[in-house]
This record gives C-alpha cells, structure tokens and sequence, in this order.
C-alpha cells in the first residue's frame, strides 16, 4: 500500500549543506565549546518517497480509546498530517465488562449461552470502533485475545497487573477452531454491515500478538492454525481485507528469528489447517523490535543497537523468502524498550520518556530503518509506535505516552514535525552521523549521532535534524550553517521556518517541573501545559535573500533535542 506522496519534478537541483566539511563520517570537531558538523543534502538525489512509516500508533487498553483524555488525542493523531494514521490495540475480544485498567481491556464481544451456542455482543466494540470513524483514525485490527467461553484453561482468566504474572486464561487456544473461525467470520461481516465494505477495505487485520511468547500459551503450530482459520474467515467475510502476522518479537534472539521463519514457511508452502490447500494469505509481515535501557552511573543508558539489529534481521528474513521479497512490512510495536506501563517511578531506567531524549531516539531510530529496508530492498510499510495515554495516573509518572493527563509529552512533537514533511526522501550526508550500520553494532555511545533526514517538493525543503546520545548526560551542543544552493527555479528570497524540542521548546515537561512538579495543577496551570505540550516555532519566520543561488542559516542543536528546518519560495 502507496501513501500520498509529492512529486519532486526535475526542474528543481539543490544542496542542503550544515556548515562546510571535508570529509564525512568523522568524529564532529569542537568550535566555540560546541560540536562542528557538516551535513548536505542533495536535493536532486531523490531516494524515492518519503513513505509514512512513523503514522501507527498502539496500545493494550482499547477502552481508553473511548474516554476523554483518549478521544482528545486520537484526534490529535488523525491531524498530525494529511495521510492516514493506523492505530493498533489488544485485548479487542477479551472477555470484561469493559473496565479499562494497566495492561488490560475487554469487550465481551463472545459467550455462550447454556446450550454451548455462541452468543455475539458487539456493544463495546461499536464504542470503539465508532470512535476510531469519529477520530478520524484507521484500524489495525488486532483478533485476540481468547474469550473466556472459548479457552481451552479459562481460569484464572484475568491478570491484575502490576500483581503477579499477566499471563492467564485469555492467552491459550480456543477448545473449538470453527467456533474460534465463525466468530472472527461474524465480527467481520457485522463491520462491513456497520461501516461499509469501502471503508473496512482500507483496514488492516493481524492475528494475535506476540504469540513466540506467553502471549500464547499454545505452542507455534496451534498459532499457525490460530492464523489459517482467521485469516480464511477474515477472506470469507470480506475477500478485499488486507491481514497479515505474526507480530513476534524482535528476530536478534535466535527463538523470534526462528518463530518469524517458520511461520513464513508455513504460509509459503505449509498445509493450510483451515482449507487443507497450499500456504496461507499474508498480506504483509509484522515482527516487534524493541531495544532496551538501563540504569549506568545514575543515568540512563537506551540501547538503540539493539532495536536497530532486530530491524535489520526481520527485514534480512523476510526478503530470504521468494514469495515475500516484495510484501509490506509493518513493525507492529517498535519502541525503545518493552513494556508501556512499566512507570520510570518504579523503573528509572524509563526515566527517558518524559523528555527530550525520546524524540531525539525515535528520531533516530525512524531514519535507520529507512537506511536499513533501503540496503535489504525490503518493503517498509509502517512502525508502530506503541505508546498512547493512561487514564487517571499521575502527572508525568513515566509511562510510555504521548500524553499524560491531556498534556501532551514531547514525543509527540516529533510526530508532528514528520507530518509536516512531505515528498520525496532526499540524500542527505554528516559528518556528524554514526549511520546505521554502526548504531546496530555500538549505538550512541562513543559519541553521539548528529543527522538528519530531509524532503522535498519542488517548492520546498524540510531537514529533520536531531542530537541524540544514549547516555542521557550533559555535552555539547552542535554548531550548524545550513547552506542551500543551486535552486533551478532562481528564487529570489527562501523564508525559513524553525521548530524545535529541546529541554525549553516544545516541552510540557520542563514547564511543569518549573512550576514544582504539581499533581493537582490549577485550571491556569493546565492550560499553560496544555499550551507548552505544543509544537513551538522557535523565532519567528524569516525571509532571506538568495545570493549567487545559495542562502546560509546558523543552527544550534543541543544534546538530545530535534530540530525540523523548513525552506519554501
């Protein structure tokens, strides 16, 4: 599947250079206390369309989806730009009452009566869905988890997270694969009837989450099955839906690479269990990446090689297979560590989350899969970021959210700034860049990563520029000249547009510690978070003449910020 993208027509010829530089890959030079680096874009380089790979979006509660503080935010998302955003969530057939909690969502959607019959209930379903139509937000329909009627150990059925272990009932095989099939066949048609095939057609539907894990209590062959009765009910309901998985876990552990190969051999060559014919749909291929943190010297310490290396790996695996060397990759949940809800108060490790340095990493991470599906021809087709918000928890908690109390966090100003860029992915080189080869084998840590992603229209440039560390410790800032040069088109003046999210820009965090971290903040407070939480222009728009084709502009990036540059005429 194509997003909407902009042409870049011949007519335009550009360079984008930070500063001058003679050479590149070296380690940044020190000019005035700063870091000095070089960076150019070529703007008749063209690397293809700049694919929005970074609009997905998920979370294991759907029934915040309905709620205040998650309706407010699902729009903000629908409006982060002009293409559709795609939101994933678990826990879409649970057995509940609906009470939203930590790690845990029901609908109910599945009983049965005295006689063993099924019995549908699409109540709490249509809330969430409806509102997803409401918001604007495209669905990634994740079918799971094991309705408490149709698992094969039912009890205990519900987890109580964060007490105990989270795996119980809901995770284990159904007792009956055609129940299990006629389920998934009836929900599919009850959205068609309710939404129309026109606008389900556009969805995206996966099965399960995870199941390498005890996410799934059965074992890989119950999930191939798993698969092939879902997929088939899903083809029979609607033969227009797009479904696909498995969404393991990252591929560098030898147990997910292995999970990922096998299932794709299953649905290359494999007897389908629900048909008895050769292989299984899949219309794309999901897997998880996720790096990790720690705590080193009191600070913490991400780990962007690891979540780097299983990105090469999956993509390396995937396109190992004839059959799928061309087909869609989603990275169903690509986050810098693995749990949502584990707070940075309980775990400082996730002390990263509220600030800067998150952006500055996904950042990062966002161009090196770019780099990465670029160099194994894989085909990228979305990374979902797996972090939304959480109902009635303490300001600034350190969850992993977008927004906290209705505030929003930094990181998704980032999101913002990639929805304002738009067209074709342009080459852009640094003197200051580890690149990704080198992130997936040593991260940032030696010295940090200074690049940038850039492109273009042919009336106009944006450059995405970030300073990120894995080590969240005071250095440098980074001294940036931005030359633009050799324009066809000869315009006369470029008016230059600057955001940015450091520690005083874009960062509800920051004002709300300077106001003595309140958790019971005055509605004046609010609003001035509310305020803070936004994309902040840094300066005001600037026009400057063009001279012999080329205009210069000074740029600092502090450590851990990102910075979105924007050239039009």
């Amino acid at each position: 599947m194509k997003h909407r993208t902009n042409a870049l027509p011949r007519l335009l010829t550009a360079a984008v250079t930070l500063m001058s530089a003679s050479a590149w890959g070296k380690e940044p030079d020190v000019k005035e206390g700063n870091l000095a680096v070089t960076m150019k874009v070529d703007a008749s380089k063209s690397l293809g369309p700049l694919e929005p790979a970074w609009a997905y979006f998920g979370y294991d509660e759907p029934n915040y989806t309905t709620m205040e503080h998650g309706r407010a935010l699902l729009k903000e998302l629908s409006a982060l730009s002009p293409v559709p955003v795609y939101i994933r969530t678990h826990n879409l057939l649970t057995s509940g009452d609906g009470t939203a909690s930590l790690k845990w969502g029901s609908t109910n959607a599945y009983t049965e009566d005295l006689a063993g019959r099924p019995v549908y209930d699409w109540t709490i379903l249509d809330r969430i869905f409806d509102t997803f139509r409401e918001t604007g937000v495209v669905p990634l329909v994740e079918i799971g988890f094991m309705p408490e009627a149709l698992s094969v150990k039912p009890e205990p059925y519900r987890h109580h997270f964060p007490d105990g272990e989270i795996w119980a009932g809901w995770g284990y095989p159904p007792k009956d694969y055609g129940k299990w099939a006629d389920l998934v066949y009836h929900w599919v048609r009850h959205c068609v009837d309710r939404y129309g095939e026109k606008a389900v057609a556009t969805w995206l539907w996966e099965v399960w989450n995870e199941p390498d894990i005890a996410y799934w209590q059965g074992t890989p062959e119950e999930y191939f099955k798993l698969y092939d009765y879902s997929a088939d009910a899903v083809k029979r309901a609607l033969p227009a839906a797009r479904i696909g998985g498995p969404h393991s876990t990252g591929p560098r552990y030898p147990h997910a690479a292995d999970f990922l190969r096998r299932f794709l051999d299953h649905c290359a060559h494999g007897t389908n269990y629900a048909t008895g014919k050769t292989g299984s749909p899949l219309d794309y291929v999901g897997f998880h990446p996720k790096g990790d943190t720690a705590m080193v010297d009191g600070h913490v310490r991400m780990g962007i090689a690891h979540q780097l290396e299983s990105i090469a790996r999956g993509f390396e695996i995937v396109t190992s297979f004839p059959e799928y060397r061309k087909t869609p990759i989603i990275l169903g949940e690509s986050d810098p560590e693995g749990g949502a809800a584990y707070s940075a108060k309980r775990f400082p490790q996730n002390g990263y989350r509220n600030g800067s340095q998150y952006p500055a990493y996904t950042a990062a991470v966002l161009a090196g899969t770019y780099d990465l599906a670029r160099r194994t021809h894989a085909n990228l087709m979305g990374s979902v970021t797996w972090a939304f918000e959480f109902e009635g928890q303490p300001y600034f908690e350190g969850y992993r959210t977008l927004a906290t109390n209705g505030i929003d966090k930094p990181i998704l100003n980032l999101f913002r700034m990639l929805g304002l860029m738009r067209g074709q992915r342009l080459q852009l080189d640094s003197t200051g860049a580890i690149g990704a080869e080198s992130l997936l084998k040593t991260g940032a840590r030696e010295r940090p990563d200074i690049s940038g992603l850039a492109s273009g229209t042919d009336r106009d440039i944006s450059v995405l520029l970030w300073h990120y560390h894995d080590d969240d410790v005071a250095g440098p800032a980074a001294s940036v000249r931005l030359a633009v040069n050799e324009i066809t088109s000869s315009p006369k003046r470029v008016l230059v547009r600057k955001y940015a999210i450091d520690e005083q820009h874009s960062n509800a965090f920051t004002v709300w510690k300077d106001m003595g971290s309140p958790q019971t903040p005055t509605p004046a407070q609010v609003e001035t978070l509310r305020a803070a939480g936004q994309l902040t222009a840094e300066g005001s728009p600037e026009w400057l003449s063009v001279q012999d084709g080329q205009v210069d502009v000074d740029v600092t990036l502090p450590r851990q910020s990102v910075t979105l540059l924007q050239l039009s005429w």
